[in-house]
This record gives C-alpha cells, structure tokens and sequence, in this order.
C-alpha cells in the first residue's frame, strides 16, 4: 500500500506528470523491471538548458526566495533529468540550504511547490531544488538502495526495511521498484522514523 505523502499521484495528473521535458528524449517512462539484470541507471548527470519560458516565473520566484533568506551569489540553472526538473543552485558556502540529511532543503522545495502551485488544481508544475547536486546525487544512491533491497527480498523471500528518509526520498524507492511485479512496497512509521518496507509478493 502507497501512503499520499510518498507517491503523490493523485496530486499530479497524467498529463503533466507523464509530459514530455526538454532535453530529455521524452517523457518519464520506464521499462518494465522483472528481472534478469539491474535496469541501468542514466545517473545524476544532466546539462543546464535555458529557462523554459513557462518555467520563468518559477525561476524568479527562487531566485527572490533566495535573496530573501540571505543566500550570497549564486546561479540558477535550469537542469531537466528523467526523474523531473531541477533548479540547480551554485555559489559558495550552500551548506546552509541543505541542512542536515538535506532537511533544510526538503523544506524548502516544498514551500517554493505550495507557492507555484497554489489555487491551482488542473495544470500543477513540480520542481525539484538542489543545491551543488546534493539531491540528484541522493536520488541515485536511493535508486541503488532500491535496487539492492529488491535483489536481497526476492533472494530471502522476507521483507527488508529501509533507513527512515523523508517523504521525497520515500518516493523515489517507491517509483523505482514499482514495476518490479516481484516485490510491493509500503511505508511505515511515524515522522521522523518513517521508512519504507520491502516485501516479496
């Protein structure tokens, strides 16, 4: 059973969540995973394109966020990547937007989305804010960690419980192995503990 706050599609439509974003060969499919072989991942790599025009608005919106919070000199950079958009932040001395476990960060991100999308039911826009590659580097290693529980449960037949994350990172585990007709996914316990559980079909 998937929980709302780490598979969050029933807040994001088909249509926007399946569109095809610049650069990326397509939309977000993936290839059935029953087996035979990891998937290969395309890693964290991705190449800074220039703002969508329907991204803009968005782009300013962080950009004066960051003023705000007394963030120093930094670029911005619009980043397409499989798993969605990213607005890359660059500059010096970011420790403080990732926070610990990248905490800081989660918070951030999820207020700059309520704003984006706020009165908005039909057409929502999510983005991902990273800083330096902190998030896409911890997408990857979650899609390992993922990946390797899957291989330890189909080989043990028992269930396999993951480190607590937060609710994006939850979300990532869950999107990666969904296909896997092999395995279902749950999510247990309570914030901050809260982690995702592997269990062989």
């Amino acid at each position: 059973m998937l929980y709302e706050d780490d598979y969050e599609f029933e807040e994001q439509p088909a249509h926007i969540r399946d569109r095809a974003i610049p650069g990326s060969g397509g939309g977000r499919g993936r290839r059935p995973f029953r087996g035979g072989g990891r998937p290969r991942s395309n890693g964290p790599s991705g190449k800074a394109q220039p703002v969508p025009e329907d991204a803009k608005l968005a782009h300013a919106l962080l950009t004066e966020m960051l003023a705000k919070m007394g963030v120093g000199a930094s670029d911005i950079s619009y980043i397409p990547r499989q798993e969605g958009e990213y607005f890359e932040i660059n500059g010096p001395d970011l420790a403080m937007l990732i926070g610990r476990h990248g905490n800081t960060l989660e918070a951030i991100n999820l207020v700059f989305n309520n704003i984006i999308n706020a009165g908005n039911r039909g057409n929502r826009r999510y983005f991902t804010i990273d800083a330096e590659g902190y998030r896409a580097r911890r997408a990857e290693r979650l899609k390992e960690i993922a990946l390797d529980a899957v291989e330890e449960v189909v080989r043990s037949g028992k269930p396999s419980k993951l480190e607590p994350m937060l609710p994006s990172e939850r979300k990532i585990v869950h999107m990666t192995i969904s296909e896997d007709v092999r395995i279902r996914t749950e999510s247990e316990g309570v914030e901050p503990e809260r982690c995702v559980v592997v269990f062989p079909v």
